[in-house]
């Protein structure tokens, strides 16, 4: 493989990976195969692809491990003159640190609960260097200054439940920075974080990486806050990298049917296009098929591609491309997209809020708020996190009952409590929760989930209740193949489209959706978008739709509100709000949203 895109070509790469390959090891059955790429120094390449690309393998493999159950079974990871596969023992834990570091997707997962933040990032430097102590503080101080968290006492005495998520973040890329290492490979460092927490991340990634003179492998699905941190874009499917350029040239003009996909299903945060969702399932290991692995889901396969199994070449200049039957340039082939269609305006107001205070003891979260969602329509509510948008949500549908002023549904008063309510006001609002994996009942199969409201319900035989789930399934593409497994056999996209027919079971009028796309894959999410907006076309579905992704509430909503914390500053058309903003925070929201374009900082690395 030549030298990394977006790298002069006289310019050593400091990371060069080559053949790594991971496998299973009860069956041998491999999981990443033969990938093989170059990060120049002071460079940031983005890793994406869908769940189960092999991406992460990818990116735990640079610390020379392994997930339970796996073996890295060839190639190399050399950063600088050091093959990390070749280290083991005491060499290989003082190397994840001072040579390679590594910040998770779930920063509670990368710091110890029951230990202060201050003994953990002074942990980080005691394990690899020799400092007294005041050294030590002076390194501490320094690095929480690059980061923007308070080196104080008080702070450094906290236990990570006490932080934000962002200052959580924070504090793991801190230790990850500690000593200077020569790689950091970050695992969706943003996935769940709002716009504003989520901008200022990227830009102390970009900023530490350069001052600490640090090379960085970037692994997300989320595909605008790559083009903000990479100039360089590998793409990877079933395993293997499909394509590889900088992040400019990737994004602007895709040669992969693959990456065009990806593109493709991404919302735009400046147009309300239709998303295009990839249709079809990766292959699971071990079942991937002959020829391409992308074949039986690529719009433009042809019989060579199910028969001969392409390899990994250039294609015009630095860029490489796994494909027969690339895209061709300047085609319009790879990110064509049309206008989402508008429900039918309907008369009346299906949810009107007023004078609605709530809290959590004597603590107010939501400050009278008032808005009405008309009939028919999506009206979403955004905001950063802590802003109050899940409160109001629990309040909505009676899942949080410390609340004063009135919430009517068509006309009709809600009580507080979900238990007080009316059970017909109960079905006509149904509510959807933002993990699927906690929504769901483990031990309970796909269709004994989606049946179990029409128990609450409707008066049904067993048999009808089987068949009115199993056309619900149906209607959110699963169908009967679903039906009789278990939600743990599944991927989260498609656990969350059963918890999408187990709301629209038993036919409500308003579906409340609570952050419900911000997991999923772009693929995956732009096909739950487009259900959601064919079930309000041929339903005259209502929904309220919580979320922090602007370029969503573009996709999917007629109407929009912006929180702050706890109350009302904007609300009105989308086009309204998101293309004349007229609040300081709504504009500072639209400003730090990260868009496809790759930033001028990335761009000029690449």
């Amino acid at each position: 493989m030549n030298g990394p895109a977006g790298a002069g070509p006289a310019e050593r790469p400091v990371v060069e990976v080559r053949d790594l390959s991971v496998r299973m090891i009860a069956t041998k059955t491999p999981i990443v195969s033969g990938v093989s790429f170059d990060v120049a120094e002071r460079q940031t390449m983005g890793l994406v692809g869908e769940s189960g690309s092999g991406k992460s393998t990818v990116a735990v493999a640079l610390l020379g491990f392994a997930r339970r159950g796996l073996e890295i079974c060839g190639g190399s990871v050399r950063v600088g003159d050091v093959d990390v596969l070749q280290l083991s023992g005491d060499k290989l834990r003082d190397a994840r640190g001072r040579l390679v570091s590594y910040v998770p997707q779930d920063p509670a997962a990368g710091l110890n609960p029951a230990h202060r933040i201050g003994g953990q990032l002074r942990e980080a430097f005691s394990v690899h260097e020799n400092l007294d102590k005041r050294e030590l503080e002076d390194q501490l101080a320094e690095l929480m200054r690059a980061v923007n968290l308070p080196s104080t006492k008080q702070f450094l005495r906290s236990y990570p439940h006490q932080l934000s998520g962002g200052q959580q973040q924070r504090v793991v890329i801190a230790i990850a920075f500690a000593c200077r290492p020569r790689l950091i490979v970050l695992d969706e460092p943003t996935t769940g974080l709002d716009v504003t927490t989520q901008r200022y991340i990227l830009e102390k990634i970009n900023e530490m990486a350069a001052d600490y003179g640090a090379s960085a492998v970037y692994v997300s699905h989320d595909l605008p806050a790559v083009a903000q941190v990479a100039s360089k874009t590998a793409v990877m499917y079933a395993g293997r990298i499909v394509e590889v350029a900088s992040t400019a040239k990737l994004f602007g003009e895709p040669r992969h049917p693959y990456s065009a996909g990806l593109l493709k299903a991404a919302p735009s945060a400046d147009e309300t296009n239709r998303l295009v969702g990839i249709e079809g399932r990766p292959p699971r290991p071990g079942h991937w098929p002959s020829g391409c692995s992308y074949a039986p889901r690529c719009p433009r396969a042809q019989d060579d591609c199910r028969a001969e199994e392409p390899l990994l070449g250039p294609i015009e200049g630095d860029s490489l491309v796994r494909c027969l039957h690339p895209i061709p340039l300047e085609s319009g082939a790879g990110l064509a997209l049309t206008a989402a269609p508008r429900p039918e305006p309907l008369e009346g107001t299906a949810v009107q809020v007023s004078e609605l205070i709530a809290g959590y003891g004597s603590k107010e979260i939501l400050h009278d708020v008032a808005f009405g969602v008309p009939r028919g329509e999506c009206t979403a509510i955004v905001g950063e996190s802590g802003s109050g948008k899940t409160t109001l949500a629990r309040c909505l549908v009676g899942l949080h009952s410390n609340w004063k002023g009135q919430i009517t549904l068509n006309g009709q008063p809600l009580r507080k409590g979900a238990r007080e309510r009316e059970h017909e006001q109960l079905r006509r609002m149904q509510y959807i929760f933002q993990n699927p994996f906690g929504s769901l009942n483990p031990t309970m199969t796909v269709i004994e989930n989606v049946e179990e409201p029409l128990r609450h319900f409707e008066r049904l035989s067993p048999r009808d209740r089987r068949r009115k789930a199993l056309d619900i399934l149906d209607t959110v593409h699963l169908g009967k193949d679903f039906a009789d497994i278990l939600p743990s056999s599944i991927s989260g996209g498609e656990r969350q489209r059963v918890a999408v027919a187990r709301a629209l079971v038993v036919e409500p009028e308003v579906l409340v959706c609570d952050e419900i796309t911000s997991a999923l894959d772009v693929s995956v999410q732009a096909l739950l978008i487009e259900q959601l907006r064919d079930l309000q076309l041929q339903r005259s579905l209502t929904m309220v739709f919580i979320t922090h992704n602007l370029a969503v509430v573009r996709s999917i909503a007629q109407n929009a509100i912006v929180l702050q914390t706890g109350a009302i500053v904007e609300a009105g058309p989308t086009e309204r709000v998101l293309d004349d903003p007229q609040h300081p925070y709504t504009r500072q929201l639209l400003e730090d949203l990260p868009r496809m374009e790759p930033s001028g900082q990335a761009a000029a690395v690449g």
